[in-house]
């Protein structure tokens, strides 16, 4: 990764149009919970949803592509804050986040406490404006939460093969000290045209731990994926375990095709979550359902940690062969009380 400095950006005159990748929903940090909207119980837009599934217009300082370095940059309408770039010296397309000087070491923290890894981006360049900072990374070719939506749901195969990647980011996040936080589909993106790698990337609003303890206080999120701890309002919970609901909420979501709680009414929606009961479908595997049930669990401290989920047999079938050695941990006792579940047959169609 190298840095280097620049004057003031070079606008190119008389040039228009936006290139985009294959996402058509923002990757954007969600409101507080107590100032949103729920979060659409389908995976379509609704009334409720803090995120429209329409077309986003973004208002530019300039409509044309900039000269920033040797880098080309053209706004992304579909995703505020993220420009498509071109490196002008090799032609490698790439994405560039743009943010204030003051802050851009703050919210690239986390990358440099961060070993390389294969299902987390990384920064490639930074170019340092006079008051700007420009951070560029991989381009992808799209985020889960779109192509889950356009597949309506994913067989129990490929899910787990993408679920694993996804629990490996986690995993390897947490045990440097990282929480995400504001976890979801949309984080995880594609880095191949035939879509079989993720890699996580927007650790921009990730928490950074102080030692081993992981309580936290804070309530950003999207309401779909908050646990029902933080809803609870019983002062601090772990940033850790809170994740892991999230990445049950997002195995509901590839396996369902629908979110497991939802409602256009937040106070129903967050009601429907403090209860803790959701429906799980004919169809699914008994590994599928133990392993829903052992990260949906209104108890933190009875859901598996991330470490643990990558060893749950759900996975055995599927992906032995690329599993890493190192995580290898005793499995926690996986079975679960039955819980009395709602009757829903508004599936995403």
């Amino acid at each position: 990764m190298s840095v280097q400095w620049i004057h003031n950006p070079v606008t190119l005159p008389g040039r228009h149009g936006h290139k985009r990748f294959d996402t058509d929903e923002p990757v954007s940090r969600c409101p507080r919970l107590s100032e949103s909207s729920a979060d659409a119980g389908l995976l379509g837009s609704s009334p409720g949803s803090p995120v429209s599934g329409a077309p986003l217009s973004v208002t530019s300082a300039h409509q044309g592509p900039a000269r920033i370095g040797q880098f080309l940059l053209v706004p992304l309408t579909d995703r505020p804050g993220v420009q498509s770039a071109l490196d002008m010296d090799t032609g490698e397309e790439l994405l560039c986040k743009v943010f204030d000087m003051g802050q851009y070491q703050e919210k690239i923290r986390a990358y440099s406490m961060l070993s390389n890894h294969k299902n987390i981006a990384q920064i490639k360049d930074i170019v340092l404006g006079e008051s700007k900072a420009y951070v560029f990374q991989e381009k992808d070719f799209g985020d889960m939460h779109t192509f889950v939506k356009s597949s309506k749901r994913l067989s129990e195969d490929l899910a787990s093969k993408l679920f694993y990647q996804v629990v490996s980011a986690v995993n390897h996040c947490h045990q440097v000290g990282i929480v995400l936080g504001d976890l979801k589909l949309r984080k995880f993106v594609f880095t191949d045209e035939k879509r079989t790698h993720l890699k996580l990337e927007g650790l921009e609003y990730c928490h950074v731990l102080c030692g081993e303890d992981d309580s936290m206080f804070d309530t950003h999120g999207c309401p779909a994926y908050v646990s029902p701890e933080i809803l609870n309002g019983g002062g601090c919970y772990s940033g850790k375990q809170a994740d892991v609901w999230s990445l049950g909420v997002m195995l509901y979501t590839m396996l369902v095709g629908r979110y497991p709680f939802h409602d256009a009414d937040p106070a129903t929606l967050f009601s429907k979550i403090r209860r803790g009961t959701y429906c799980l479908p004919d169809g699914l595997s008994l590994t599928a359902r133990c392993l829903l049930r052992s990260l949906l669990r209104k108890d933190p401290g009875e859901r598996l940690t991330a470490a643990e989920v990558l060893i749950h047999p759900w996975f055995n079938s599927n992906i032995q062969d690329s599993r890493n050695p190192e995580q290898e941990v005793n499995l926690r006792e996986q079975t679960v009380p039955q819980i009395e579940m709602e009757q829903d047959e508004d599936l995403f169609s």
